[in-house]
């Protein structure tokens, strides 16, 4: 098993999910390792980017935001709230591209199958991101939470195909961890490996990647932040 853009089959007769420990060791490693990957810009002043060069058995580079959040900023109890519970529906909330989300089946409490459709400015065409994610949380001193993201084919299944909006398929895995520090701060570290589908050039896709993702941190702390106070 291998973390990569490569869909995951789910029918009655294959199924290739991989177990949440299978899935969470990966992850954990590939997180682990972006500490070593080729550093790039900082977004608003707290957001750390960094790259890895697409290997033998990815299907796209690898990209990683990496940020520290005090707890008068959020607590991890408060992020953990929003990135590890319903994340699908959450992430419509804050990203302004992301336009309907649909639960498409429940594998276990820890792992769902969610469609993502994307709407962009003409004359880019809407894309749908289908994955399985899937959540862990220890909840011990100091405590982390991740959450795994991998992209799902739906194609041998219609019932399940029909709930998947008309538009370009695109393909992501992502990986991404809250783990909170001694002094009561909280990292928020993600990694991820995507392509939009269509005719977009790699490296238009590439260029424009840590700059998109460092956006999602600002967008997050900004709707939170608009919740009311007993959320």
């Amino acid at each position: 098993m291998h973390l990569s853009i490569t869909p995951l089959k789910l029918s009655a007769i294959v199924e290739e999910i991989p177990s949440d420990e299978e899935a969470f060791k990966l992850a954990d490693t590939l997180l682990d390792s972006t500490t070593s990957w080729k550093e790039g810009k900082t977004y608003h002043k707290q957001v750390k980017t960094y790259s890895r060069a697409k290997g033998p058995e990815d299907g796209a580079a690898w990209h990683c935001r990496a940020s520290i959040h005090k707890a008068d900023e959020a607590t991890f109890a408060q992020m953990w709230s929003k990135l590890g519970e319903n994340k699908a529906e959450n992430e419509m909330k804050f990203i302004p591209n992301i336009k309907k989300v649909t639960h498409v089946k429940e594998l276990s409490p820890t792992q769902n199958i969610w469609t993502l459709y994307y709407t962009f400015p003409p004359p880019v065409a809407p894309r749908v991101f289908t994955t399985v994610q899937m959540t862990r949380l220890s909840d011990v001193f100091p405590r982390n939470g991740i959450i795994v993201s991998m992209a799902v084919d739906l194609s041998d299944d219609q019932d399940l195909a029909k709930l998947e909006e008309k538009g370009v398929k695109g393909r992501y895995v992502s990986v991404e961890r809250l783990t909170e520090l001694e002094d009561g701060n909280v990292e928020w570290r993600m990694a991820t490996s995507s392509t939009p589908g269509g005719s977009i050039p790699t490296y238009f896709v590439e260029r424009s990647l840590p700059s998109q993702i460092a956006e999602d941190v600002p967008h997050f702390m900004k709707w939170l932040h608009s919740l009311p106070k007993e959320e």
